[in-house]
């Protein structure tokens, strides 16, 4: 398996995607959601359970990234968050469509009004102060635990992780929410460990290892853990897509960037680390293994 060999091919694929979302980024602009954005808030008691996808059939003529919830115990008042600053005037027009159809009366909206960005600035930097550090004590316990070229590595195909995510947004113009945040934390402790696994079999491999290029130690160790690497990430994948398919709006938005982060997190840790690390070590000692003992 010419894995290493073939990481042009792989640092290829990954960097269309990333140039393709930053490009579409900057002409597009990024599709931040109603928790970084503000707007609109609704609250209207129905009286009875509606799905969803019903209720979209109305809110979509006005916001089609709104967000929905359902209230209360019996699910029957639904919140509805847009995007739009939408006036006294128009926010009755859509409470009359909902009495229409749903034979209300007035005293059935229990809250109109327009409301900040529940994520602001503050909470932004701490979320990115949160990542920088979990990258930062990832880097040294790696550096302490394997060596300093696994670290390098192992932070790159991080961050990698994190501009897929990233990009895929962009790309599918997919409203970015406070969920998003949470995800990306959890996509980090995710790739990180699938990294450590294949990490820990190239050290194994090395300690027998006598005059052989990293390429084949790299190699060696990833077809030893592939079969292993790629179970893990399917029945992940699986639980996942399932609270995807079968959750309500909120946990969607949570296991969506779950879904991109899982698969790029594989496909980081057998496509992107090791290559790196060979391409670290080569730069570092000349491409050839220096014999260690068990």
């Amino acid at each position: 398996m010419n894995i290493v060999q073939n990481r042009k091919i792989w640092f290829s694929v990954s960097g269309i995607i990333i140039i393709l979302g930053l490009v579409l980024g900057i002409i597009r602009g990024v599709n931040l959601g109603i928790d970084f954005t503000g707007g609109t808030l609704m609250e209207i008691k129905l009286h009875k359970y509606v799905p969803t996808e019903e209720i979209r059939e109305i809110t979509d003529e006005y916001d089609k990234n709104s967000n929905i919830n359902m209230l209360g115990t019996d699910k029957t008042t639904i919140q509805i968050r847009m995007n739009e600053d939408f006036d006294n005037e128009e926010r009755k027009e859509i409470f009359e469509e909902f009495k229409a159809k749903y034979d209300l009366v007035e005293e059935d909206l229990l809250r109109a009004d327009q409301f900040g960005p529940s994520v602001g600035k503050e909470i932004q930097g701490k979320a990115l102060l949160a990542i920088g550090i979990s990258i930062v004590c990832m880097l040294i316990y790696i550096a302490f635990r394997f060596e300093l070229s696994f670290a390098i590595s192992a932070i790159i195909a991080l961050t990698h992780d994190i501009l897929i995510v990233l990009a895929m947004y962009s790309i599918l113009r997919v409203p970015i929410n406070s969920p998003f945040v949470a995800a990306i934390l959890t996509i980090l402790g995710y790739s990180i460990n699938d990294t450590i696994v294949i990490f820990d079999r190239i050290r194994e491999n090395l300690k027998f290892a006598k005059k052989t290029d990293y390429m084949k130690v790299a190699n060696e160790s990833i077809s030893q853990s592939l079969s292993r690497s790629i179970n893990t990430s399917l029945t992940t994948l699986v639980t996942i897509l399932a609270l995807y398919i079968l959750g309500v709006e909120q946990i969607r938005e949570f296991a969506l960037p779950l879904i991109i982060g899982v698969i790029a997190g594989t496909y980081s840790s057998i496509f992107i680390a090791s290559p790196l690390w060979t391409m670290v070590k080569q730069r570092q000692k000349g491409g050839k293994i220096i014999a260690r003992k068990a």
